[in-house]
């Protein structure tokens, strides 16, 4: 998987080497080299246990029409055994499938596959004047692994804005992870919060906004919202002119609403 992942060009989950995440990869090449595509589904190494070999096999299926439309000679060359065209009928055929190069070939970058946010710290001391103080948000851009946080979630960070921090930390030090609610360069700079640590006081507030059928937005002068746009600029602030475009900048982080 290392050495088809070093010659292939737009890779975004990170540099190499990788490790072989099980995401249901379907490599393909053509006139330009190796490229990645993924099936309907990837099957974890401990999913397996639980996989139904019926279900199972409409993903070989899947992949198996997929190479021999598009990539013959290439499927001859990732599978000089056969295993797309053997029907997967029993728990031993699950688990060859599970580890094959059609399912444990997706390439991430350690960190993106298993990193761990810090948090648990205690709760902050109120600031003076009553307002909360805000933390820091979490130093490394790109901390959060796939095994450890929603998916959906963490491949926000594959694709978002470098000046917009996905990753936060709440009031107790603990993980958050929040979006715009706006396009960029709205003015709007309050955010949504789409994922909170388990037990978390913030995940309490999510779970009962979401009850009620809304998602939990907070407004621009939250520490989260405020956390979350620290590193965009308004215009004349002396940073970066991409910033003045952001989702509004929130107070206190250089940006300035509205903008």
């Amino acid at each position: 998987m290392n050495q088809i992942a070093g010659q292939a060009a737009g890779m975004i989950y990170g540099q190499g080497p990788y490790q072989d995440h099980h995401g249901g990869a379907l490599w393909l090449q053509d006139s330009q080299g190796w490229f990645l595509v993924r099936n309907q589904a990837g099957i974890e190494w401990s999913a397996q246990f639980c996989a139904d070999p019926a279900k199972v096999d409409l993903l070989r299926q899947n992949a198996l029409r997929l190479y021999n439309l598009v990539s013959p000679q290439v499927k001859q060359q990732l599978d000089p055994g056969g295993l797309l065209d053997t029907p997967i009928k029993d728990a031993a055929g699950v688990a060859k499938w599970t580890d094959s190069i059609f399912n444990a070939g997706v390439p991430l970058h350690p960190t993106f596959h298993t990193g761990v946010l810090p948090g648990g710290a205690a709760q902050s001391p109120p600031a003076p004047g009553g307002a909360a103080p805000s933390p820091p948000a979490p130093e490394s851009p790109q901390p959060a692994g796939v095994h450890h946080y929603p998916t959906p979630i963490v491949d926000i960070q594959l694709f978002k804005y470098d000046d917009f921090q996905l990753w936060v930390t709440d009031q107790q030090g603990n993980p958050a992870a929040v979006a715009p609610v706006d396009k960029r360069g709205s003015g709007n700079a309050s955010v949504h919060v789409l994922y909170a640590t388990p037990g978390s006081q913030l995940a309490q507030q999510k779970n009962e906004a979401e009850s009620g059928g809304a998602p939990l937005i907070l407004g621009p002068d939250h520490p989260l919202a405020v956390q979350a746009y620290q590193n965009q600029q308004a215009p004349g602030s002396g940073g970066s002119s991409a910033g003045a475009a952001g989702s509004g900048g929130a107070p206190g982080a250089g940006g300035t609403p509205g903008t």
